[in-house]
């Protein structure tokens, strides 16, 4: 029997949908207890451009949650995306206090490796270690412990603006919750989907939401390369929208009951019937003209993440493929197209360590949402630390105090 730490919440916010799971948090991964989920409006390719309809939707999702985990929920780890995140990578070097390397040396090195120009209106959510170099001895995952005079850092950095993660911020207090961490989304969602032989050999996760298609590589265990595209389901609801002439609610259900991303798969003899605009008639349409709509963007946006992979400089070393998750990543045949266009092998990322209610969040739909709750269960990711301005400074100044007492004294 695994030991239990404590019940964690964790708020996804996406462009349709907010998703609130609560998990029963042990070593051997989660057990949910809780799920919530709630339409949104407030949010546009991820980023939240309305603070009452997103507020409305949190609340909802909470009291849903609520209801079915019979707890109360007031703090969460929020997931955050949106085209406005940027990676980059960093190098830190310090010099070792002591005969070997101590945590104050990692938190040292690491801070030197964060300590990058930034304009004004953006800041560092993540800093993800990529290796450790001691004496010119590289490839180092864990420095504490080892001896040497000279610490190096490798570093991915991720960034984000100022506003949008405070928007963040205050749509969870308005909600009455308070936020323990931001993540952002398509590492939550690795969490959840990939495993660590795929992250060592090489992965890339493509995260297919509605507003955004969230990309982010993975070698050695680390991550690589992060980039948010402005592309997602939404684009293929408004492609059906116009191009059957339908209004965009019907238009995303006639995309998740008949769209396949493969036109050749679908037979020009089936027919659906399509409401009109206005309290127009309905009218009835081969399947094959709405897969014929689909496919060209969902080309498109295979054809956009191509090109993020070859500008990583790491197409050739992605032996575990590519991996796909989010809500469009249940389209018919979108597999199929990944593969033609990325030319890698593929596969359906679906949340794994879940011990209950698997059958429930077991979807691509509730990656980024498991994943906020498995990163605690599995200690917390590494370098994780969101340093949102006028947020609990004093807490990390006094940290940072006692750390470099404890060094001393």
């Amino acid at each position: 029997m695994g030991k239990r730490t404590a019940l964690v919440a964790g708020l996804d916010l996406g462009t349709s949908k907010a998703c609130v799971l609560v998990g029963d948090v042990s070593d051997r991964g989660v057990e949910v207890v809780g799920l919530g989920t709630a339409p949104s409006r407030g949010l546009r390719k991820g980023v939240i451009v309305h603070v009452d309809s997103t507020v409305a939707a949190i609340r909802k999702a909470v009291a849903e949650a609520e209801a079915m985990a019979g707890c109360a929920i007031h703090q969460v780890v929020a997931s955050m995306a949106g085209a406005h995140v940027r990676g980059l990578t960093s190098h830190g070097v310090v010099a070792v206090r002591g005969d070997e390397v101590s945590a104050g040396d990692v938190d040292r090195v690491l801070d030197a490796a964060r300590a990058v120009a930034l304009p004004a209106d953006r800041e560092v959510l993540h800093v993800l270690p990529q290796e450790f170099i001691i004496d010119d001895q590289e490839g180092i995952k864990e420095p504490v412990g080892m001896a040497g005079v000279r610490l190096e850092a490798k570093v991915h950095i991720v960034t984000t603006n100022v506003s949008a993660a405070q928007n963040v911020l205050k749509c969870c207090k308005q909600a009455g919750l308070a936020v323990d961490d931001i993540v952002l989304a398509p590492l939550a969602a690795a969490d959840a989907v990939l495993t660590p032989e795929e992250k060592d050999l090489g992965v890339a996760l493509v995260d297919i939401g509605c507003g955004t298609t969230d990309v982010m590589i993975f070698h050695a265990g680390a991550v690589r390369h992060t980039a948010i595209l402005p592309l997602g389901g939404a684009h293929l609801t408004n492609d059906i929208a116009a191009g059957l002439r339908t209004p965009t609610i019907e238009a995303e259900k006639i995309k998740q009951r008949f769209g396949c991303a493969r036109a050749a798969k679908v037979p020009h003899h089936t027919a659906i019937e399509v409401p009109g605009v206005a309290e127009r008639e309905p009218r009835v349409l081969s399947r094959h003209i709405l897969c014929e709509i689909i496919e060209p963007r969902v080309e498109e946006i295979f054809t956009l993440v191509s090109r993020e992979v070859i500008r990583s400089g790491y197409e050739g070393n992605l032996a575990s493929g590519v991996v796909l998750t989010g809500g469009s990543a249940l389209l018919d045949s979108v597999a199929d197209v990944a593969e033609a266009v990325l030319r890698q092998p593929v596969r359906i990322g679906v949340p794994q360590h879940v011990t209950a209610l698997a059958d429930l969040v077991g979807s691509p739909l509730y990656a980024a949402a498991v994943g906020l709750v498995l990163g605690v269960a599995s200690g917390g990711r590494p370098g994780r630390g969101v340093s949102m301005r006028a947020h609990d400074l004093l807490g990390r100044v006094r940290h940072r105090m006692t750390e470099w007492l404890r060094e001393f004294f």
